[in-house]
């Protein structure tokens, strides 16, 4: 019975899941089609209390207000451009989960190409060192000198 009761209760709270939103009923727009393209730019807003949520899935008072905001300014008859213009002109480009590219931002985007050349430059470069010269033979004359001092070597330990 308790087993029975646990996975009617996993089964719930697996099929639930996806449903939760932090969008709470009074948020939602009656158009569907304003609905989506309000859920579209608060998917790329960044949730400026969490940081690494965007507004559509955070429960923070800040992120209700700007998803508030954003469907006030759809309502008004903006643009979803003129609505993220508008948002960032207010809290300022962090906000964007996707930072745009411009001069500011060049760097950013530019940081993983120019690590990854920098790191097949090293590698490139580490493998086409010079490897140590190969050790020169011995010659007749080295070979008995040796064999002469480890013979010596040998009888003076016994």
């Amino acid at each position: 019975m308790i087993r029975r009761l646990a996975l009617a209760l996993l089964c719930i709270g697996l099929f639930a899941a996806p449903a939760a939103r932090a969008v709470t009923p009074d948020e939602v727009l009656d158009d569907p089609a304003l609905e989506q393209r309000a859920r579209g730019i608060s998917a790329g807003l960044r949730c400026l209390v969490c940081q690494n949520q965007s507004i559509d899935d955070s429960d923070a008072d800040l992120a209700r207000d700007l998803r508030v905001l954003v469907r006030e300014r759809i309502e008004a008859g903006d643009t979803d451009q003129q609505v993220i213009d508008f948002v960032v002109s207010r809290y300022g480009e962090f906000v964007l989960l996707k930072p745009r590219l411009n001069a500011r931002t060049v760097l950013l985007w530019s940081a993983p190409f120019v690590l990854l050349l920098a790191g097949g430059a090293f590698v490139f470069l580490a493998s086409r060192r010079k490897r140590p010269a190969e050790v020169a033979k011995l010659t007749d004359e080295e070979r008995a000198a040796l064999d002469e001092l480890l013979k010596r070597d040998q009888t003076s330990q016994h």
